[in-house]
């Protein structure tokens, strides 16, 4: 931890596999004990960091059949043998980003590279995901604000039929609702960072928060695109690539469906 904190060192997290994304409980990356270490086989795909983080927490299950209940959270460092990284991702937005697969090939893991308890990495992982939910919104926050500010510019810089454009009602129409949704997606933000800060459980404010801020961060970007118009389809036009970037906050800690998942179970119980 000291090295992360420092940020001597790199860290990445690793739950997302090839067959299991939003169904987590699905992890297909096994591990088996073997006298003083563990033995992991498996893949992991779209993991953030993946090409350079020297540390890596990722997901094992002891017992496919058991689904979540059988799932391990583990730590390997860059250079243990029979851990590799595999094809780095060509993405469509967040591309200065790195996302890779990692590779685990009778991968020989100390018994103290147990993260937290037996079995328990499932409930590791979700605590960790609540808290990631926040940052997630907070980047479709700032995405949104973003396309926001570009669009402003450009509407009281330019002239449509000889009136300046910031003047047509329907430009002010959608700046008004851009705006608004942005300020809903932060107090929602705020509200869930300030349950985290108490140590509160923040499952279902971080979800909203998630869901609502990821979505007009999208929403946001297509409809100013409308106000600038086909400039903002341009390579050099910041908005075209606000709206590549935020469509994967939508996925990204869990896809907009999932988070309704987790609303609804919190709101009406198991």
């Amino acid at each position: 931890m000291p090295p992360l904190l420092r940020v001597e060192k790199i860290g990445s997290f690793g739950l997302t596999e090839p067959h299991a994304g939003s169904d987590a409980g699905a992890t297909e990356t096994t591990v088996r004990p073997d006298n003083n270490f563990w033995v992991v086989n498996g893949q992991k795909r779209f993991i953030t960091n993946g090409s350079f983080a020297d540390v890596v927490v990722f997901t094992a299950s002891h017992d496919p059949a058991l689904k979540t209940k059988g799932i391990g959270a583990f730590i390997v460092e860059r250079g243990t043998p029979g851990f590799s990284v595999g094809r780095r991702e060509d993405k469509l937005g967040l591309r200065a980003s790195d996302t890779a697969e990692l590779h685990f090939d009778d991968c020989r893991l100390p018994r103290d590279h147990l993260l937290g308890e037996e079995r328990q990495g499932f409930k590791v992982f979700m605590e960790t995901l609540d808290g990631g939910r926040i940052g997630i919104g907070v980047l479709g926050l700032g995405i949104a604000e973003g396309a926001l500010t570009h669009a402003i510019s450009f509407a009281t810089s330019q002239r449509r039929q000889g009136a300046a454009l910031h003047r047509s009602q329907w430009v002010q129409e959608v700046i008004a609702e851009a705006a608004t949704k942005i300020e809903c997606a932060r107090h929602l933000i705020y509200h869930a960072a300030a349950l985290k800060d108490q140590g509160a459980r923040v499952t279902a404010a971080s979800a909203m928060a998630k869901l609502y801020a990821s979505e007009v961060g999208t929403r946001t970007c297509r409809r100013l695109i409308d106000v600038v118009g086909p400039e903002a389809l341009l390579a050099s036009n910041p908005l075209q690539r606000l709206l590549r970037d935020a469509k994967l906050m939508e996925i990204g800690e869990g896809t907009s469906q999932i988070q309704k998942l987790v609303i609804a179970r919190e709101i009406l119980g198991r």
